[in-house]
């Protein structure tokens, strides 16, 4: 469904083409307009969660057992755990791999922007400043899988972002449009710990809001006088290393457990190994131009 509509959107910007050219105005002026396409993650292999077992603000230790055994030697996924076996792993408790241990991928969705701008055109060359705001229906998760066995899922998703961008391009006919752009953006980042551990509890902090970066490029195609439509894909890039999990006791957690092993019973914080939240996006866009 998603590739049908952009490659509709792309056999409109194909065909507007004789329309446009009786378009003489360029492309100086204010803009507003809105932009929306599908985004995309990539799998960020190798990611896992890290731990803090002493409390030092210093991650990368190992959570042992009791018995000196590593309480996570299950291993870790990129994903969403659907359940508490690690994928392709056994435990005492289930002998056998339950139906459908492991994870889901991260999901990839739909994305929705509203924005305004401005162009200046000097001869064949195009400079402007474009400021947008919206929202993506992605998320990404991380999951660790403990020996008991549990799984620990630490998730983020984007709540809204803004972003304001540079823009320069060349355009051969006064109606078609190449540019590309960048500049800084601006998100809230939502995030959510789930575990099927009954015996710690957990507390999370963090701050939401990041600053980040956005960059990308494409094509507008001017229809008339007033209106134009595009394609453009566009980078996101999020520092997001704020976020922390601790687990502790709930009052009648045992001494022996691997998170307030003596002699550091204070708890264990954990951290996402990945800690930059990045996207793709493709999307196509509409403009009304004043």
């Amino acid at each position: 469904m998603k590739i049908k509509l952009l490659a509709g959107a792309a056999a409109l910007l194909a065909a507007t083409p004789a329309v446009a050219q009786e378009v003489t105005t360029g492309f100086s002026g204010i803009y507003v307009g809105a932009a929306g396409g599908y985004d995309v993650q990539g799998n960020d292999r190798g990611s896992s969660i890290l731990f803090d077992r002493n409390l030092d603000g210093r991650f990368g230790d190992t959570v042992t057992t009791a018995a000196g055994a590593n309480a996570f030697s299950p291993g870790f996924c990129n994903g969403r755990a659907i359940s508490a076996n690690a994928p392709g792993r056994t435990s005492t408790a289930a002998p056998t791999l339950p139906a459908g241990a492991g994870c889901r991928n991260d999901k990839d969705g739909w994305a929705y922007y509203g924005r305004i701008g401005l162009d200046q055109q000097m001869g064949r060359f195009v400079v402007g400043v474009v400021g947008e705001f919206g929202k993506s229906e992605i998320s990404d998760s991380v999951s660790g899988f403990s020996t008991t066995p549990a799984n620990y899922v630490m998730t983020r998703d984007l709540q809204w972002e803004a972003g304001i961008r540079a823009r320069a391009g060349y355009t051969p006919n006064d109606s078609t449009l190449f540019y590309g752009t960048f500049g800084p953006g601006y998100a809230r980042i939502d995030r959510e710990f789930t575990t099927t551990n009954t015996a710690n509890a957990f507390s999370e902090r963090g701050k939401r809001n990041q600053f980040g970066i956005q960059g990308g490029g494409g094509v507008e195609q001017r229809i008339g006088n007033n209106f134009s439509i595009g394609l453009e894909y566009m980078y996101h890039q999020y520092q997001d290393d704020a976020y922390r999990v601790r687990a502790g006791s709930t009052g009648t957690t045992p001494a022996s457990n691997p998170f307030i092993l003596a002699p550091n019973t204070g708890g264990t914080d954990f951290a996402r190994s990945d800690s930059k939240f990045r996207w793709h996006s493709m999307r196509a866009t509409a403009a009304f131009r004043f």
